[in-house]
């Protein structure tokens, strides 16, 4: 401390105690952080102990990540460490996510081999924001679904609330499957496809249909055609008309079959694929087999 009597210290004594240097304390002072507590008669800036308490708290918060309007903030009253703390840990939560994307997309590059270009936009899209990804879902449904008042609300939340976002730890499998749906969503020509099948699904139910009554259907034909699967059952064979009947109750065998081959195209089929690996459940998950054996067997008994 100075030699005056007063023990106040200079910016070099308060350095030397803090162990940080005299740039750092000069800087975090001229922001407002670290205000003097008086000056020397030669004008010098000067510090007291609580400065020293001052000083080794504005170093704890930078250390934690906080910029000095934060710093200036905790101090002034304005607000706790724990409210700032929280806002940095969302924060962190966010740049760990982005972290985590970008290290699966360089994954998938590697896998991919590709070139500058590709990998341009291969990181372009992966990097979109949540909320970026969420417009590209709602594109696509809101034009898949416009005015068709009938269509199952259940399949269209579902389809709304499916994807649109990777998970937290995407592996670089759920990268390019993301890749490659967000290209399929915003292109016309599977817009139109999908656009069918929604008009399938609307011209087959009544306003007075149960809600989730077509998610009921396929669940069931999930079911009913893997079990005939795993029976060795083939679809032209007698034992498949009591599975169809089963399927069917009372419905109309060809307008069943016309829907189920809206949603059998490879395209479709390959969308419910990608949406499935996106959700962590694997191609398998969308049951392409399943549909295929039921389109068969309705196809078999329909002539072709």
């Amino acid at each position: 401390m100075i030699d005056d009597g007063t023990g106040l210290l200079t910016i070099g004594q308060l350095a030397r105690t803090t162990g940080l240097t005299v740039r750092t304390i000069r800087f975090w002072s001229d922001e407002g952080a670290l205000p003097p507590v008086a000056r020397s008669a030669g004008g010098y800036r000067l510090y007291d102990a609580a400065s020293v308490a001052r000083l080794e708290l504005i170093r704890t918060l930078r250390e934690l990540g906080l910029g000095l309007v934060d710093v200036r903030r905790v101090l002034a009253g304005e607000t706790t460490v724990a409210q700032v703390a929280a806002a940095h840990v969302l924060a962190l939560d966010a740049r760990i996510r982005s972290l985590k994307v970008t290290r699966a997309v360089l994954s998938t590059v590697v896998q991919r081999g590709s070139g500058a270009e590709e990998m341009t936009l291969v990181n372009r899209l992966a990097r979109l924001s949540a909320a970026e990804r969420r417009r590209i879902v709602e594109e696509f449904v809101d034009e898949v679904f416009h005015g068709l008042d009938t269509a199952d609300p259940v399949i269209r939340e579902r389809m709304r609330n499916t994807a649109a976002d990777l998970p937290e730890e995407p592996t670089p499998e759920q990268v390019d499957a993301w890749l490659e749906l967000a290209e399929m969503l915003r292109d016309p020509d599977f817009r139109a496809q999908m656009r069918k099948v929604a008009e399938f699904n609307a011209a087959d139910r009544g306003h007075d249909t149960p809600a989730g009554a077509s998610l009921w259907f396929s669940r069931r034909l999930v079911q009913l055609g893997a079990e005939a699967r795993e029976r060795g059952i083939a679809p032209g064979s007698p034992q498949a008309d009591q599975v169809l009947r089963e399927l069917l109750g009372d419905a109309d065998p060809a307008t069943v079959l016309d829907r189920l081959r809206s949603h059998a195209t490879d395209r479709v089929a390959r969308y419910r694929e990608l949406l499935a690996i996106v959700k962590g459940a694997g191609p398998e998950a969308a049951y392409r087999e399943e549909f295929a054996w039921v389109v068969a067997a309705l196809e078999t008994r329909a002539g072709g």
